[in-house]
């Protein structure tokens, strides 16, 4: 884990080392100055002019400016590295993410991906920061401190070796106590967020039924349940502070009394007034680095599930990759499925799809029907290789998918998916999802294919309009035409349209497909509709039901031989009778 996570650190290495170094200088004068301060008591003591006390003086000055100095200069490399650091574990989380397969982002819900990226790296960073500055800063100044008091003190800084051990062995039983909980209230946060998110994304449901008390119940449900764990957490982690507190009254308080004890009966032979007040002083350094140590633990702590959740995102390895010597041309739009089954996980004892053996020639119009969970979109994600088939193979121009350089493969493949997305900005921003490098004309003519043209003049700005985060300020039709002309864009060999056109009427709908006829004759076309009407005209319709393929054929050939396919035109057919005489 460690070292998936210092793989991150790369360009702020540099800041990283510097900072101990810094803050180890820092330590070291800290620790001489009691020590310097012993002497100049004890030269007072013996009745010392001004010329030694202005010499010792200078001497802690200038000892307490480089102390500064270096400690200044720590607290800006550390800030820089622990910064830096969190910004490159973002970004690698994100390219990572990049990188998934539909198969390893079905492992992690939108809500926990945020939450790893937001939450669980300021977690993450925090130690980061306490690690090579704090967790420097306390081992040495224990170190230095306790071997300058036991130097200056003998036998009182035997008080120490009782104390140290105590506290560790508090700690430890704090945090084994704390790990736990801190590991399911993460999962609880992932939780929390789905909730939000769930409720933002269907405000408008919300709304129309009425639900928001509903909503604010169980949101308040997962934020109770989230506190509590929390609450459980926090009061085990309190209790490292008054057994820090205790440690360092009863060591002060055993230091001043038989410190006090010995200098008054030696009469300042065994120990002077000078190295009593040093003793005090390293005995407060001592314990207060034990404090910060107990911060840092108390940090780590917390942050070792949050680490643990971000390698588990870095280490993902997707289950989707271009071969060696991939092909990167592809033929043709020709389509072949070959014995094809498919299951969406290995542990999964049902097949989604089973036995599937299916023929399309480059440039065909394919229709595609089925009832609700007969895996017509799992059959067209195979093309373009958002899945690998589990037994079998899908070809594509001839060959075989997975021989193809995905890139490749999938801008010869365009899908319009069944939940159409926009991004913020402009409509020519949106466009050029598809093609990067599109022209206003070639946007124009693509718009136009996609009946996108008519609705976008009229807007105050044309293409130039701003579209909000997911295409909120345009209507589901509209949202649909703009995503069929960004895959048109990309002058694909394959068109899938997994049910885009559901939104738009009728007529918008045969005039789409009488365009794609006419313009991109030679593009394999796939339309997967619930309405008989989008796929009458198809060259072909595949009837599918319960993950296999009823039957094939064109809209004549289906209404004799299927009753699937008979059932469905004639319920629709009724409907749509009654409709017009309503």
């Amino acid at each position: 884990m460690i070292k998936t996570l210092a793989r991150s650190i790369r360009e702020y290495k540099k800041s990283s080392i510097l900072t101990p170094i810094l803050v180890t200088v820092e330590v070291i004068l800290e620790c001489i100055i009691p020590f310097v301060i012993a002497n100049l008591v004890n030269e007072m003591q013996a009745g010392c002019g001004m010329d030694v006390i202005i010499k010792y003086g200078i001497q802690l000055v200038l000892m307490a400016i480089l102390s500064l100095i270096f400690g200044v200069a720590a607290g800006n490399t550390c800030a820089t590295a622990s910064t830096g650091f969190a910004r490159n574990l973002r970004k690698d989380m994100f390219y990572r993410i990049q990188d998934y397969s539909f198969e390893n982002i079905d492992k992690f819900s939108v809500s926990s991906l945020v939450t790893r990226m937001t939450t669980d790296v300021v977690n993450v960073q925090m130690s980061f920061m306490m690690i090579i500055r704090i967790a420097i800063r306390g081992p040495l100044m224990l170190i230095f401190s306790f071997i300058m008091g036991f130097a200056m003190g003998g036998r009182l800084a035997l008080i120490f070796l009782v104390t140290i051990p105590l506290l560790g062995i508090g700690l430890i039983l704090v945090i084994r106590a704390a790990t736990p909980i801190f590991r399911r209230v993460f999962r609880k946060y992932d939780a929390l967020n789905d909730s939000v998110q769930e409720n933002v994304q269907a405000m408008r449901v919300v709304k129309s039924y009425v639900r928001e008390d509903y909503e604010k119940k169980k949101f308040n449900v997962a934020a109770e349940d989230v506190c509590n764990d929390f609450t459980r957490a926090e009061r085990i982690m309190a209790l490292n502070n008054p057994m820090m507190q205790f440690c360092v009254y009863a060591g002060m308080a055993f230091v001043l009394s038989f410190g006090s004890y010995f200098v008054i009966s030696s009469q300042g032979t065994e120990i002077a007034v000078g190295q009593m007040s040093a003793i005090l002083t390293y005995s407060f350094q001592i314990l207060m680095s034990l404090m910060t140590l107990s911060m840092v633990f108390v940090m780590i702590t917390m942050s070792m599930e949050s680490a643990e959740r971000i390698v588990e995102v870095l280490t993902e390895e997707s289950s989707l990759k271009s071969p060696e010597n991939a092909l990167t041309d592809v033929k043709d739009g020709s389509i072949d499925f070959e014995n094809v089954s498919f299951k969406y996980s290995k542990k999964a004892e049902r097949k989604a799809l089973a036995d599937v053996d299916l023929h399309i020639k480059s440039g065909e119009l394919i229709g595609i029907l089925g009832g609700t969970g007969s895996s017509k979109s799992t059959l067209v994600q195979l093309i373009p290789r958002l899945y690998d088939v589990t037994e079998g193979c899908v070809k594509v121009g001839g060959e075989d998918v997975r021989k193809y350089d995905l890139e490749a493969l999938r801008n010869n493949v365009a899908m319009v998916l069944q939940k159409n997305v926009l991004f913020s900005g402009t409509i020519k921003d949106n466009l050029r999802w598809g093609n990067p490098d599109a022209t206003d004309e070639e946007m124009l003519e693509a718009c136009k294919l996609a009946q996108a043209d008519e609705f976008i003049q009229q807007l105050p700005n044309k293409y130039d309009t701003w579209i909000e985060q997911g295409g909120a300020n345009v209507s589901g039709g509209q949202k649909q035409r703009l995503c069929i002309a960004r895959a048109l864009l990309k002058k694909p060999k394959v068109l899938i349209l997994d049910d885009s056109t559901s939104a738009v009427d009728t007529r918008t709908d045969a005039l789409i497909r009488e365009g794609f006829r006419e313009f991109i004759p030679e593009t394999t076309k796939i339309i997967i509709a619930q309405r008989v009407a989008s796929v009458q005209d198809a060259d072909r319709i595949i009837v599918m039901e319960g993950g296999r393929i009823s039957a094939i054929g064109t809209h004549e050939e289906l209404l004799k031989t299927n009753e699937i396919y008979r059932e469905v035109y004639t319920t629709q057919n009724k409907a749509g009778d009654q409709n017009e005489e309503n």
